[in-house]
């Protein structure tokens, strides 16, 4: 049987930016081989396959792929998923619409609001608040690892950190965008520095100077899921919340954290984070952000 398909971009409201996602629909029969097979063939840092709701509680379950693994959850997977399957509930049809998507890491709520034929808005609750999965490198291996000066690691309160909300993240704080922009994985140093991970993965991140508000700019190496850099990283901007609120002075109340991403690579992205922090503990988180439909068409079988 033939499968559809529709590629959109994620984190963006322009085509041509942001983080491209393939999402296959009426993914059913395929196999975790061939769903695997079927990403490499995209070769997009991930590819979702849409399936029926196992819960009647949910719109779909849904499964996300990198061009090497399965992962439990992903960001830009359920943003560019949730504002594709609103789109086609509502015919392209402005509106609101909010549902859950069923991932490995447990059931997502969306709230989407489409805004044209071929794009829109959606923002997700994350379903698991971020926690330390270990401790985090220090300076002088981080800058080995990214061929950087140990001075360059780390601002204010801010040192690496080791966060995840479903997937485990290095978070590395580099004290100006001029150190940002110069990472790069340095080989056998940085399978060395990040190898103890199941999927070796450093988001890279600096504070903008002088922003109105709280904004930062990251990258994320994503070489253990076999992606050499990924424009938008929503899931490890979930785990940056645990990094936040270990380093940054939030108070209680609703904090609204803007992350540009994929700037280096000529993708430019656009994350908000949204943590609302009840008696000093982080009580919830969203991310949203925009896509817009890039092609459609099918897979022959």
């Amino acid at each position: 049987m033939s499968r559809r398909f529709v590629t959109l971009d994620v984190f963006t409201s322009e085509r041509f930016a942001g983080n491209p996602l393939a999402v296959v629909l009426e993914a059913e029969g395929l196999d975790t081989a061939g769903m695997q097979r079927i990403a490499r063939e995209f070769n997009l840092s991930e590819t979702v396959f849409v399936l029926p709701p196992s819960e009647p509680r949910q719109r779909a379950d849904i499964r996300i792929f990198t061009p090497a693994r399965e992962l439990p959850f992903a960001g830009h997977p359920t943003v560019g998923t949730a504002v594709l399957l609103a789109l086609l509930d509502q015919n392209g049809e402005a509106g609101a619409a909010a549902f859950g998507l069923k991932e490995q890491v447990g059931i997502v709520p969306c709230a989407v609001e489409v805004q044209g034929a071929t794009g829109g808005t959606a923002r997700f609750r994350l379903p698991r608040l971020p926690f330390v999965w270990g401790e985090g490198k220090d300076s002088a291996t981080c800058a080995w690892a990214l061929g950087l000066d140990p001075t360059d690691i780390g601002f204010d309160r801010h040192v690496p950190s080791r966060h995840s909300a479903g997937v485990a993240y290095d978070l590395v704080p580099v004290a100006s965008l001029e150190a940002l922009a110069k990472s790069k994985p340095q080989g056998e140093a940085f399978d060395k520095a990040f190898g103890d991970s199941d999927h070796p993965a450093p988001y890279v991140y600096a504070r903008i100077p002088q922003a109105d508000g709280l904004r930062f700019r990251a990258r994320m190496f994503g070489l253990g899921m076999g992606i050499a850099e990924d424009p938008a990283t929503g899931s490890a901007a979930a785990a940056f919340a645990g990094a936040l609120m270990q380093c940054e002075p939030l108070g209680d109340g609703e904090h609204n954290i803007v992350i540009e991403q994929g700037v280096e690579m000529g993708r430019p992205s656009e994350i908000v984070l949204q943590m609302v922090i009840k008696d000093g503990a982080l009580a919830s988180a969203e991310i949203g952000g925009s896509a817009v439909m890039v092609s459609r068409g099918e897979i022959l079988a």
